[in-house]
């Protein structure tokens, strides 16, 4: 295996940690209104990201930076064609931590509910627009030489809202907010739980017929067929009717590991659609940025790759060992006061 396939794959596993941390972290901060009656349960509800949330955003930083290092064309052509979208999820990601850590800073209840809404926007938003990114990453835009020798992007913001990309977009969204209120489900206990449990078998069903029609669209969109896009496909369908299934029958633990697959699965099958590719051109094969054209010299990826083994094993330990820590169930009884700010409630009820 060469270092450019190498670290194709590492940046494909960084997104599917993403894809799966954050995207319960997405779910819950849009699901906030819905599953929460009082101020009481929507602290509950933050508190069961309290000790999180920062941790989830890492990867999307690792996975940034090693695109950035072994593939830098690939990065400089994504993040000038899709400068307007990618600037959103940023500007969102800032207030969604600003919102998170300030709501409980002053005592008036306007001025929680104010938070509150910057949570539900910018939670919705990252949401979004991934699946419109990764859509159009994988269905192709419109790349060209420049005359300097270049790829870059020569569209406009309007080419990425096609409809393959707004369905990526439903997909992710729908997907999140599935994923969202079954770790809610897991997580909380009493009327929480319930409203959350409710939640994920309705959202769960539109997933579904959402992801059903783009996995089906992505496959008949290929040049030609390709065997391991189709069975990561199905595999992406069976993890999300079983993880349905157990959250029928109110099994928290294993619908979160089904829907977690479901998304490993769901971005596996679509870095699959791409390899060799990482930004297909539908201009032309030959203008598409691909792991040899887009990537760093071997010398600066194999520098990369003993850094990532060594660091890489150190980080999941210590994420893990975060999550084991917080594992408790959380309840809106457990509250202690309404002036506490989400991580001492957390560690409040982490000494209980």
């Amino acid at each position: 295996m060469t270092f450019e396939t190498t670290w194709f794959l590492l940046i494909a596993v960084l997104w599917i940690g993403y894809f799966i941390l954050e995207g319960f972290d997405f779910g819950v901060g849009m699901l906030l209104p819905f599953v929460s009656r009082n101020e009481a349960d929507r602290r509950a509800v933050l508190t069961t990201l309290g000790p999180v949330w920062d941790g989830n955003e890492v990867w999307l930083l690792v996975a940034g930076g090693a695109t950035f290092a072994a593939f830098p064309e690939w990065y400089a052509t994504l993040f000038s064609g899709f400068y307007l979208p990618l600037f959103l999820i940023l500007v969102s990601l800032i207030v969604r931590g600003v919102a998170f850590e300030y709501r409980s800073k002053y005592g008036k209840a306007q001025w929680r509910q104010r938070w509150d809404v910057a949570i539900v926007i910018s939670s919705f938003l990252p949401a979004l627009l991934w699946g419109v990114a990764f859509a159009n990453i994988v269905r192709g835009v419109p790349l060209e030489r420049s005359a300097d020798g270049y790829i870059e992007y020569v569209g406009g913001f309007f080419n990425l809202l096609n409809p393959y990309a707004l369905l990526g977009g439903v997909v992710t969204l729908f997907v999140f907010l599935t994923h969202g209120a079954i770790f809610l489900s897991l997580k909380t206990a009493g009327g929480i739980r319930d409203r959350a449990h409710e939640l994920a078998l309705k959202l769960g069903l539109v997933a579904a017929v959402a992801a059903v029609a783009f996995l089906t669209w992505t496959n008949l969109m290929l040049p030609e067929f390709d065997g391991v896009v189709l069975t990561l496909s199905t595999g992406v369908a069976l993890a999300w009717v079983a993880g349905l299934y157990a959250t029928l029958r109110r099994r928290e633990g294993w619908a979160f590991i089904f829907s977690a697959s479901a998304i490993l699965l769901f971005v596996s099958d679509l870095f699959f659609a791409l390899y060799p590719r990482v930004m297909p051109s539908s201009l032309g094969e030959q203008f598409d940025l691909t792991i040899n054209n887009a990537s760093s010299t071997p010398y600066t990826l194999k520098v990369m790759t003993v850094v990532a083994v060594v660091m890489t094993p150190l980080v999941l330990l210590y994420q893990g060992w975060t999550y084991w820590v917080f594992r408790k169930r959380i309840s809106a009884s457990q509250i202690p006061h309404p002036e506490r700010g989400v991580l001492d409630t957390a560690s409040h009820i982490l000494h209980q």
